[in-house]
């Protein structure tokens, strides 16, 4: 069952009133969504942006009983003044991302994003097979490069292990499949990392995932589009992950802050309670930043 993370306080923090209307840029299963719409009732709307086309299709039943007051269109956070723009969509009171995977992606999209299923190494929101994956990094790419791509984007300790390894695996045999890559992982790193409480295969696949779909880079630009098009008072939301999305945020909060564009409203960033973690086992590594437009 899909449990949108931290909901109270995205709530608390966007702050929706009757009538006003709000941005969700990562739509998912629609949680955050339609507690946004329970709030800004009744004119108030949600523009809600999805990139997976999967997820864009299974959204237009909830889109439909909204009647006109969701919107969702499908694209990417990154082109979100372009979105805005094309749809008339203003004022804009608040603007929320949410930067987690969605438990569809990980159980049910057959796209390789979780190393506890035999699938094919694909890991695109978009699905759209001419760009890059995985299995061209893996197969393709330099030792270094790769080697590179864990150390920065997944911050793997045995990244040059791993990328040995991989070069020396696909000679043999081309690598496609998530339980090929997690059986040259373990050979790469040594046992005592096999028995820690993360999977030793986290940080690899996190890594690819981020690399093949730019997230680093998207995350930057829909931050300083949404700065652009947020009315003066509205509020920004972002909850993340990992340290190098919580890094890009924090590190536009206070840039903005500097220039006087931006109050910060959390001086440390919210995290769930102990009894959301019981639930929702995934929340337990989000966290929450909001700011207000001055």
């Amino acid at each position: 069952m899909h449990l949108p993370v931290l909901k109270e306080k995205v709530i608390e923090y966007l702050d929706p009133k009757e009538n006003e209307n709000f941005v969700d840029c990562t739509f998912g299963e629609g949680g955050h969504t339609k507690e946004i719409l329970k709030k800004n009732k009744p004119e108030g709307k949600v523009l809600a942006i999805e990139i997976d086309p999967d997820l864009y299709e299974k959204g237009k039943e909830l889109e439909k009983k909204f009647k006109g007051r969701l919107i969702l269109k499908r694209g990417n956070f990154a082109e979100l003044k372009r979105i805005v723009k094309e749809e008339k969509f203003s004022p804009v009171n608040g603007i929320l991302f949410d930067l987690g995977i969605s438990l569809w992606h990980l159980e049910k999209s057959q796209r390789g994003f979780s190393f506890k299923r035999d699938e094919l190494l694909i890991m695109r929101y978009d699905k759209n097979l001419k760009d890059l994956t995985p299995i061209d990094v893996l197969n393709k790419f330099p030792e270094r490069e790769i080697e590179k791509i864990l150390k920065n984007y997944g911050q793997e300790r045995f990244a040059k292990q791993i990328a040995k390894e991989i070069v020396k695996e696909r000679k043999q045999k081309r690598i496609e499949t998530t339980f090929q890559l997690v059986q040259i992982i373990r050979k790469a790193t040594p046992r005592w990392y096999q028995r820690r409480k993360i999977h030793f295969a986290t940080k690899t696949f996190l890594a690819l995932r981020i690399f093949v779909n730019q997230e680093l880079e998207n995350l930057k630009e829909g931050l300083k589009q949404a700065l652009e098009i947020l009315e003066r008072n509205g509020n920004i939301v972002v909850i993340s992950f990992h340290s190098l999305e919580d890094k890009i945020v924090k590190e536009f909060f206070k840039k903005a802050k500097k220039k006087g564009l931006l109050e910060i409203l959390t001086k440390k960033p919210e995290t769930p309670s102990k009894e959301e973690i019981q639930k929702n086992k995934r929340a337990r590594s989000a966290k929450l930043r909001a700011a207000k437009k001055l």
